[in-house]
C-alpha cells in the first residue's frame, strides 16, 4: 500500500468539508444533500484514520465496517438526512445482517437504494484509506474503465491545469468506491470504451455550471459528469459531483443512466 503523507491526507478532507459549505450557498437545490455529506463527513474522516491505524485485511471488510462504522452512519442518516432516508436507513438497520449488506457491496451485487447508501457511506472511507490492500480478488480494469485500486467504476471525471501552457491537461476519473483517480483517454466513453465522436454527446447549462458538463455515450446510454478544475481551481470533483443534480436529470431525459451513482444516488 503507497504510503500518503499525513498532511496531504487532511487537505483532502479539509477541501471536501470547505468545497460543500460553498456549494451549499451557491446551490440551494443541493443544500439538503451536501448538509447530509458534511454530517457523514464528521465520521467517514475518524474513520478512515482509523482503518489506517487498524489496516484490516480484505476478508475482514464485512465484519470491520459493520460492526465499528455501520451504526454510527445510520446515526447520522437519522439525526441530519430527509425524513424519508432517516425512517428507511433506520429499518434497514434493525432488521440485521450488516455484515452481509457490505459484503454485497463490495462484491458489486444488485442492492435497493437505502441498502447501497448505508453501504457506500459505511465501507467507502475504509476502502480509501486501505487502497489496494482492500482487493478482494484480482482487479479487472476493463482496459482503463475500472479503478486500477480497487476495480470500481469511476463516479466522476475531472481535468486538471498541466502547468504548461502548450501541454493539454489529462482527464482523470475518480473511483466510486476508494476514490482513486487515474488517467483516461480524453475522447472514450468511461462506460464501454467508445471513441466515436459523433456517439459521445456533451451537455451543459454554462451559465449556472460553467466548470461541470456531461459525458454521454450513445452506444451504451451511459453518461459521467465531468469537472473543469481549470475554471474552477477550487472545485474537489467528488463533492462538486454532489450539486450537479440538474444536469443529471437532463442527461436521465436524453434516456441515459449514470456509469455509477453517487453516494447519495444520483
Amino acid at each position: 500500500m503507497s504510503v500518503v503523507a499525513p498532511t496531504e491526507i487532511t487537505t483532502a478532507w479539509t477541501a471536501r468539508r470547505r468545497r460543500a459549505h460553498e456549494l451549499s450557498e451557491r446551490y440551494p437545490h443541493a443544500a439538503e444533500q451536501l448538509g447530509l455529506y458534511l454530517a457523514l463527513l464528521d465520521i467517514q474522516e475518524p474513520v478512515f484514520y482509523e482503518a489506517l491505524d487498524h489496516g484490516p485485511a480484505a476478508e475482514e471488510l464485512p465484519a470491520y465496517v459493520a460492526t465499528r462504522v455501520l451504526s454510527r452512519i445510520v446515526d447520522r442518516s437519522v439525526t441530519h438526512g430527509p425524513a424519508l432516508l432517516a425512517e428507511a436507513a433506520l429499518d434497514r438497520w434493525r432488521r440485521g445482517d450488516g455484515a452481509a449488506l457490505i459484503a454485497a457491496w463490495l462484491h458489486h451485487d444488485e442492492m435497493d437504494s437505502v441498502s447501497q447508501y448505508l453501504a457506500h457511506a459505511s465501507a467507502g472511507p475504509v476502502l480509501e484509506a486501505l487502497g489496494p490492500a482492500a482487493n478482494l480478488g484480482p482487479v479487472d480494469t476493463a482496459e482503463g474503465r475500472r479503478c486500477p485500486a480497487c476495480g470500481g467504476r469511476p463516479q466522476v471525471s475531472f481535468f486538471a491545469d498541466a502547468g504548461e501552457d502548450l501541454v493539454t491537461a489529462p482527464r482523470r476519473l475518480v473511483c466510486s468506491r476508494c476514490h482513486h483517480a487515474w488517467i483516461f483517454a480524453r475522447m472514450t466513453c468511461a462506460g464501454c470504451g467508445e471513441q466515436s465522436g459523433s456517439k459521445l454527446p456533451i451537455y451543459g447549462e454554462a451559465e449556472r455550471f460553467p466548470h461541470m458538463r456531461i459525458d454521454a455515450c450513445d452506444r451504451c446510454q451511459s453518461y459521467l459528469v465531468t469537472v473543469d478544475l481549470r475554471k474552477d481551481p477550487s472545485a474537489v470533483p467528488i463533492v462538486d459531483e454532489l450539486a450537479a443534480v440538474p444536469l443529471d436529470l437532463y442527461a436521465r431525459e436524453q434516456g441515459k443512466h449514470k456509469i455509477a451513482p453517487n453516494l447519495m444516488g444520483m
